[in-house]
Parts: C-alpha cells; sequence; structure tokens
C-alpha cells in the first residue's frame, strides 16, 4: 500500500509538472483569452489514457497503473481547471463560447479516448 502510494504521489507530481508546463506555453504562445492549455491537456490526458488501458491490460503491465493513469495523467488532466474555465467564460457573458468549450472538450477527449484504444489495439492485433 505504501508503495503504490508513493507511486501515485510521483506520478502525480510529474504530472502536474507537466500540465504546468503545458499552461506557461500555451499562454505564452496564444495568451489568455481562452483556456487552450486545459483543452489541450485533457484532449492528449485522454488519448494516452486509452493507450495506457490497452497496452498495459495487453503487456499485464497493470502494476505501473497506479503511476502512470492515476499519478501522471491524474496530475496532468485537469477536469477541476476545465470546471472552472467554463464557468468563468460564461460568468464573462461569453455563454456561447462556453458551450462551445465543453461540448468541444467533451467530444474530443471522448474521440481521443477511442482513438487511443484503437491505435493500442492495433499494436496487438
Amino acid at each position: 500500500m505504501t508503495q503504490t502510494l508513493l507511486s501515485v504521489a510521483l506520478g502525480g507530481a510529474s504530472g502536474a509538472s507537466a500540465r504546468y508546463l503545458v499552461n506557461v506555453t500555451a499562454t505564452r504562445m496564444m495568451g489568455h483569452g481562452f483556456p487552450y492549455a486545459t483543452l489541450f491537456v485533457n484532449v492528449l490526458g485522454s488519448l494516452l489514457m486509452g493507450v495506457l488501458v490497452i497496452v498495459l491490460a495487453e503487456k499485464g503491465g497493470n502494476r505501473f497503473a497506479p503511476f502512470l493513469m492515476t499519478g501522471v495523467l491524474g496530475g496532468f488532466t485537469t477536469f477541476s481547471a476545465f470546471s472552472l474555465d467554463a464557468v468563468t467564460l460564461w460568468e464573462r457573458g461569453q455563454s456561447g463560447l462556453a458551450a462551445a468549450y465543453v461540448l468541444g472538450t467533451v467530444i474530443m477527449t471522448l474521440g481521443a479516448l477511442f482513438a487511443g484504444m484503437t491505435l493500442a489495439r492495433g499494436w496487438f492485433a
């Protein structure tokens, strides 16, 4: 239990650090007007989750799931930040942009998860 907890903590620190770097980079490149970084990490995180769920199962690597899936991807993806970003857009009076952001995020992250699973399944076919 302690080893698993430490593994999750280490993965979470790694994922959160990567998330921070994506946020800094996106803000420098595209500004503060739209939550590009949050959208990016949620889509990429969903893609990677789709790949990992298949790869770890096929290769008997489920022992790495706490570190990779709960830790790294849990620290990297930001659905709580997504929720705050959507409400912020709404409260700014940008209801159309908020709705597009929510709908776009859900559609793209689900699509990315399926894409990751399909890619990974292709590797084991």
